[in-house]
């Protein structure tokens, strides 16, 4: 049985180390390499340069404000997927999920026809004589981008840890005399907590390292660590700069993942 298991697990493992651990070998020789192949800690001395510390500030900064919008939009909506019949609920999520089936690329290019100057929105509102938008090629139009296509990723984890409590919890906290606020502050928040985190680090992560948004709807002119990181290995060919750049930013989020988590762990003992 045991070595059946070894058996299953094999495809597994192959497809581990074939796609995470030999790319992260090749990317941490690259960090800690110059060009003639010596040691050097140049390549992550790079992010403390003036251009890049501000482009790393500048994606943080957005992230969070994306990962914040993204949690006050998903959480009252998870809240009423989880609340409606299982077939509406089903139906709705379906509509909801559906545009995620849609190229990544192709939907940040539709948003980027949405906003500019000569737009859809624009052409709209000059038709009606209101005055345009300018969004486009500000960090709105950042945000905007990221939250359309993160939203999903907040809401599912959320929502099924909500349809999971049991409602008698609920019926419980009433029966004892807590009104609505207390009883989602008290039971239902506390219980949701795991789905949250969960929420926070799948929205916050591909938010701090895109570079395709800023690209297209930023144009150019916005400068996040990650289009740095894009421009070390694609224009410049400097695949030192570049690795070194890219394990700075994953020690980064992996410090942010493991505090989030160590919270995760204090409110989960907490609430129970």
């Amino acid at each position: 049985m045991l070595k059946s298991k070894r058996l299953l697990a094999g495809p597994y493992l192959f497809w581990s180390v074939s796609f995470v651990v030999i790319p992260l070998l090749v990317i941490v020789y690259y960090a800690f390499t110059n060009d003639e192949g010596g040691f050097t800690f140049s390549n992550l001395a790079q992010i403390t340069t003036a251009e890049n510390l501000k482009a790393l500030g500048l994606s943080i900064l957005l992230s969070f404000f994306s990962t914040a919008v993204c949690l006050i939009l998903a959480y009252p909506l998870a809240m009423i997927l989880s609340q409606r019949q299982v077939s509406q609920t089903s139906f709705t999520v379906l509509i909801f999920i559906l545009p995620m089936w849609m190229n990544f690329l192709l939907r940040t290019m539709a948003w980027q026809t949405l906003l500019e100057k000569n737009g859809v929105i624009n052409s709209i509102l000059s038709f009606l004589h209101l005055p345009a938008l300018e969004i486009i090629n500000t960090p709105f139009a950042i945000i905007l981008g990221m939250v359309y296509n993160f939203l999903p990723f907040m809401v599912l984890p959320i929502y099924n840890v909500l349809i999971k409590i049991d409602p008698n919890v609920l019926n419980a906290a009433r029966d004892l005399g807590a009104n609505p606020v207390q009883t989602f502050v008290k039971v239902t928040l506390p219980l949701s907590i795991p789905g949250v985190i969960s929420g926070i680090t799948m929205v916050f992560v591909p938010a701090l390292t895109t570079f395709v948004i800023s690209d297209l709807l930023g144009g150019g002119k916005i400068l996040l660590i990650g289009n740095v990181i894009e421009q070390s290995f694609k224009q410049n060919s400097n695949w030192h700069v570049g690795s070194g750049l890219s394990l700075v930013l994953m020690v980064f989020i992996i410090a942010s993942m493991a505090l989030v988590a160590k919270y995760d762990k204090e409110e989960g003992g907490a609430a129970f």
